[in-house]
């Protein structure tokens, strides 16, 4: 097995905040790796450290010799061009190639990207298919080693199920960033957590996020059993000490160094036992009221699209709805709309007395980066009232797993997830009967999710919920409205229900094209002939696959199979072609 990258004892502290101390990891070619762990543990530093973009305080990165990297981070900026031109400039560095090469790669990954809007300035690409983008750039250069950080951020449901399959079609070695759960379970094959409750700062196991999760909880099972000893042997050294003569011998000073000892292990195994979860819990109204909301026959435009129509639901206590749809169904509108911020433009909402609907903002007021930690969780002084009682900002920040020692940190130095758990410590000042959530589990590490997840489903109000976290879905949410399609919205009783409705039914194989006997044109003739050559080229390289010194060489097995997808893909081309000359000829 190849060995692409060995990380020893790495060290990285930002001031006097420490991220991670004595971290090792090596990368292994064919390595499908998920890297987890708290928030602020270090996990997109690690990767900026890996790919180039940092260095360590301490510690050595060593590579395989010409190992080529690519690198996606959590936000993707591009220049105002086209992202055929974006591509282009990816290999700017291929020096080999001439630039008609450049441009039919180009051409070949806007393609596998399913690019529509060629033409658009990838400056004002969503942040769905910026994501594409940067995924295209990453892999068009033939990366051994693909990093990801949060390479679902952005994605609807429908771009994440096809970012699964892509993964795992063309990236053969990745190490990635991600707190989604179904995702891990699907494209990884190892996951190493980050996290000071081990011993050395990581735990890595190989197999699925599932088999992680096992192996874990047998880990953390027998971290608990050794306190417990340590626990036990600890009190009898500490009998010893307080009884012990005070003539010290050399074997009695040998005893006390070895109880030393052993309280110092346990000092230090305790310190990692002690579970840190968010104490998120929504501060919910008294109201009793049957139908909190109803909505009848809402409809919505945006400009001449129309969005949804028809559109009927009652929302009453313990109602836990999810929006369903891909970027631009109208998920935010319509949670606007139920928050009151824009009108339908057909259609009634008819509403409790006195309703308080509380709304998070997927594109929550942006905190700057200079403000200081306290003045983020406690706005208006050294107190915030919660459930009518006054706390302090010292134990108001415990909640969040913030150290009273970090609240003069400016924001900047915090992560995104840190980021996100500040909007959550707002959100619960308010009383609620409704919640009206978009998108709220943006860069939450998994811990903190499945508190906000307990939390919600322990919410006594009404709940409607954005995520593209499939987990979540399936854990809070007990019905989903997908607006998929404006001229029929739908309800389903979870994720796997509305999969099984929207999932394509495979449709049989096109059957093989077989050209003219005798093409009217020059260009007809010359395409028939590269299509031949291409068929043989396809011929031969399967054969290549039937050959073991080829299937037990995954670097060669790699070059074969990316050559028939691209000679595939040249004869798709070629019949497009083929296509447009015989219309104009008729």
């Amino acid at each position: 097995m190849t060995l692409f990258i060995n990380a020893q004892n790495l060290a990285k502290s930002y001031g006097e905040r420490s991220l991670f101390r004595d971290l090792s990891l090596s990368v292994f070619q064919k390595d499908r790796i998920g890297l987890v762990g708290p928030n602020g543990s270090g996990k997109s530093t690690l990767l900026k450290i890996l790919a180039g973009h940092e260095t360590a305080d301490e510690g050595t990165v060593t590579y395989k010799r010409n190992l080529k990297i690519g690198y996606v981070p959590q936000s993707c900026f591009f220049p105002d061009q086209k992202p055929h031109t974006i591509l282009t400039m990816a290999l700017k560095d291929e020096q080999q190639l001439p630039d008609y090469e450049k441009a039919r790669l180009a051409d070949v990954w806007l393609t596998k990207l399913e690019f529509q809007q060629k033409e658009i300035s990838a400056a004002a690409l969503s942040g769905g298919w910026k994501k594409r983008l940067a995924f295209a750039a990453a892999l068009i250069t033939t990366p051994d080693l693909l990093l990801l950080d949060e390479p679902t951020n952005h994605l609807d449901l429908e771009g994440i199920l096809w970012l699964e399959k892509f993964l795992l079609k063309e990236a053969s070695t990745f190490l990635l960033v991600s707190h989604d759960r179904y995702f891990l379970q699907n494209v990884t094959s190892r996951i190493v957590e980050m996290d000071p409750i081990y011993p050395n700062g990581t735990f890595s196991i190989t197999g699925s996020y599932q088999f992680f999760l096992e192996k874990k909880g047998e880990f953390l099972e027998g971290q608990l059993q050794q306190e417990r000893a340590l626990a036990s042997k600890a009190r009898k050294e500490s009998e010893w000490l307080k009884s012990s003569p005070k003539a010290r011998t050399t074997k009695a000073q040998s005893r006390i160094d070895h109880a030393e000892e052993v309280l110092a292990d346990l000092a230090k195994i305790q310190r990692r036992n002690v579970k840190k979860k968010a104490a998120i819990a929504f501060d919910a109204s008294e109201r009793e009221t049957h139908q909190l909301l109803v909505s009848h026959n809402l409809a919505k435009k945006a400009e001449e699209r129309m969005l949804f129509q028809r559109l009927n639901f009652i929302l009453s206590p313990g109602t836990r709805m999810g929006l369903l749809g891909p970027n631009g169904s109208g998920k935010t509108t319509l949670l606007r709309i139920l928050a009151g911020e824009i009108k339908p433009d057909q259609g009634t909402l008819k509403k409790a007395d006195d309703l308080k609907a509380v709304y998070f903002d997927q594109h929550r007021t942006v905190l700057p980066d200079e403000m200081r930690l306290r003045d983020a969780l406690a706005p208006t002084g050294d107190f915030v009232i919660y459930r009518g009682q006054r706390i302090h900002v010292n134990g108001w920040c415990k909640r969040f797993l913030f150290s009273p020692n970090l609240l003069d940190l400016p924001l900047g130095k915090l992560s995104g997830g840190e980021r996100a758990r500040i909007s959550i410590a707002h959100l619960m000042l308010q009383p609620a009967d409704l919640l009206l959530l978009d998108e709220p589990t943006n860069d939450l590490d998994v811990t903190t999710l499945e508190t906000l997840e307990d939390s919600l489903m322990d919410f006594p109000g009404a709940v409607v919920l954005i995520t593209h976290d499939r987990c979540m879905l399936d854990r809070v949410c007990n019905q989903l409205l997908a607006l998929t399609d404006p001229e029929q919205t739908s309800f389903y009783a979870d994720f796997a229900q509305w999969e099984k409705a929207t999932r394509k039914q495979p449709t049989p194989p096109p059957e093989k094209k077989t050209p003219p006997p005798k093409p009217s044109s020059s260009e007809l003739r010359k395409i028939e002939t590269k299509i031949t050559q291409f068929e043989k080229e396809i011929q031969q390289l399967n054969h290549l696959l039937e050959d073991t010194e080829v299937t037990q060489n995954p670097t060669r097995l790699d070059e074969v199979c990316r050559a028939i997808a691209l000679a595939e893909n040249q004869i798709e081309q070629l019949y497009l072609r083929w296509e447009q000359l015989e219309k104009k000829q008729l």
